[in-house]
């Protein structure tokens, strides 16, 4: 059993680096030709457009893991089930429940991989890039309406509300074209500030600069207030992590990160129905190499007529994209019908994991 463990995990494993390395060079020939048609329009050096490709190479190894597994696996299976050489082990005497045990240890390390790769490697690589691309040009771009944070606070004076717009962040953590408004209990606006730039420091402390303060008071006949400062402290619980996660897209932030902002933005009363989603895709996702190990596992099992290893290799390929699709379009559907965001990231998973060991079985069975 050791020769046989042995024999499988260095064919699939090399066959799987091998898919792999294939796939990437395509996405580094993509993101090579997108980054030099932008080198004039960001300023960029060749340098800087290489160093962007790079940093985008471990989020690549992330997404196509599951997508390489599948492939390799098909056709080493596929390839030994042409050669008979699983026609020989079958008659040796290894089960159909024994060969899904070998398989899933090699599933298992691929899904230790992509963990890895996932949690630790690909946030911190797609944050570089980011900031690269936000010292190259103008900043972080935010979209039309820029970035929100909220918060709610208990002051001498009640309860306060507070948002907080950020129209875009630059290099160096700076924020740019700050707008802050204050509301009381009754939802009346009591504080605006508005600042061209502010930073945010270790203990929530943001530091506004070049900012107009405008105070409402609380009697109508009152005049609004209105003060100029070219440096103001204003003291939040708004802390750089809370901040980054705002401005930052959600491909730069791990697990734990996608779980605390989530958790942030429903104690604050925001819609974090995208977050939920998010963390909980990220973390079902290493499942999907048992589930492509799964969807492998069949092709040992089919005969040579019923197809040549390239078309097996063909419709895994085919398989494995169907699978991105689905997991990507229940995440959206799960958004707009408001499902449980578990279910909607793992219920994909759970649909071809079924499919497979329905097939598996169906040709254990009768074939």
């Amino acid at each position: 059993m050791k020769t046989l463990r042995r024999l499988l995990y260095r064919e699939i494993i090399g066959s799987v680096a091998f898919v792999a390395l294939a796939f990437l060079s395509l996405f580094v020939f993509i993101d090579l030709v997108e980054e030099l048609g932008r080198m004039a329009q960001r300023g960029r050096t060749l340098a800087q457009a290489l160093e962007a490709v790079a940093l985008q190479l471990p989020g690549h190894i992330y997404e196509l893991m599951p997508l390489a597994v599948l492939i390799g696996a098909i056709y080493v299976l596929s390839r030994m089930a042409q050669t008979s050489e699983f026609t020989v082990l079958r008659t040796a005497g290894l089960a159909p429940g024994r060969m899904l045990g070998l398989l899933a240890g090699v599933a298992a390390a691929f899904a230790v991989l992509t963990f890895v790769m996932g949690d630790f490697i690909a946030p911190r690589t797609e944050r570089a890039a980011a900031l690269l691309d936000a010292r190259s040009g103008n900043g972080l771009a935010l979209g039309r309406t820029g970035a929100w944070l909220k918060e709610k606070r208990s002051d001498p004076q009640g309860e306060r509300t507070v948002s907080v717009n950020v129209a875009t962040a630059g290099a160096g953590g700076r924020l740019q074209g700050v707008r802050i408004f204050e509301f009381d209990a009754d939802s009346r606006l009591v504080r605006r500030i508005q600042a061209q730039r502010a930073t945010v420091g270790d203990e929530g402390l943001w530091v506004l600069e070049d900012a107009q303060e405008s105070l409402w008071p609380a009697s109508t006949e009152a005049a609004v207030r209105t003060a100029r400062h070219a440096s103001l402290a204003w003291p939040s619980t708004l802390g750089p992590a809370v901040v980054a996660a705002a401005v930052l897209p959600p491909r730069t932030m791990n697990t734990l990160d996608l779980w605390r902002y989530s958790s942030h933005l429903s104690s604050q009363e925001q819609a974090s129905q995208l977050y939920q989603i998010q963390f909980w895709k990220r973390a079902f996702y290493p499942f999907a190499c048992f589930v492509m190990i799964a969807l492998a596992l069949p092709f040992a099992y089919l005969h040579a007529r019923a197809g040549g290893v390239s078309l097996k290799v063909f419709g895994g390929i085919m398989l494995g994209i169907s699978f991105v699709l689905v997991n990507n379009v229940f995440g959206h559907i799960g958004i707009l019908r408001d499902w449980t965001p578990w279910v909607a990231a793992l219920l994909p998973s759970l649909l071809y994991l079924g499919l497979s060991l329905a097939a598996f079985g169906w040709l254990v069975r009768y074939r």
